[in-house]
């Protein structure tokens, strides 16, 4: 599969990026989509959530009422999870919701969202650039010129470009990300996927 490329002005340089088959042109894996998108986002959860059961909860554990002849419900302590003020019932626990994942079946599913996005022409290439400064407005019109503007996109550099990622910042619809750091769900999650062409050499050489 063959891409053209596009400049920083969104016109076409003439020039095109070959793209394997083995990386962008496989049939898609569901079920090693799905367990990576699973592994991300509850691997993006704290797990610090807490809540006080009755055994944590300030006060007294003498018996409020007598058992017997009140004519109303018979009670414990304050403490009590009916009480206002008492312990919770089963309350949240700190806990770990990392999930351990295959190397391989990680590398498979974002091999079938690379090759999804070049089966629904939601693939864009475009030559390398930098800013000498970071500057919001530089960048938007870029995504302008490409019109990409008004969807939600993903632009993969091959290195850390720091003034590229300021850049997009304050923008909602636009994310910046090195190669390295890809992964499935930022894939998925995006309407075009904007390579540069050192990352796609990164990319190919990560998973030839």
């Amino acid at each position: 599969m063959k891409l053209e490329v596009f400049n920083i002005q969104g016109e076409k340089t003439g020039r095109s990026v070959e793209l394997p088959e083995e990386v962008f042109g496989i049939e898609p894996n569901e079920q090693a989509v799905y367990l990576a998108v699973k592994q991300y986002l509850a691997n993006q959860r704290q797990g610090t959530h807490s809540s006080k059961e009755r055994n944590a909860v300030a006060g007294s554990r003498r018996k409020l009422k007598r058992q017997k002849g009140t004519g109303t419900a018979r009670a414990g302590d304050i403490k009590n999870p009916l009480f206002r003020g008492g312990g919770r019932v089963f309350g949240p626990r700190p806990r770990k919701y990392t999930l351990d994942l295959p190397k391989k079946v990680k590398r498979l599913a974002r091999k079938s969202a690379l090759s999804d996005k070049a089966n629904k022409n939601q693939l864009r290439i475009i030559e390398d650039f930098s800013f000498d400064a970071p500057k919001t407005k530089a960048y938007y019109e870029i995504l302008q010129k490409l019109e990409l503007s008004n969807q939600k996109v993903l632009h993969v550099t091959s290195e850390k470009e720091e003034s590229v990622y300021l850049s997009s910042r304050n923008l909602p619809k636009a994310q910046v990300m090195r190669a390295s750091d890809l992964n499935t769900y930022a894939v998925l999650n995006c309407q075009v996927l904007l390579l540069s062409e050192g990352a796609v050499e990164k990319i190919v050489e990560t998973f030839k």
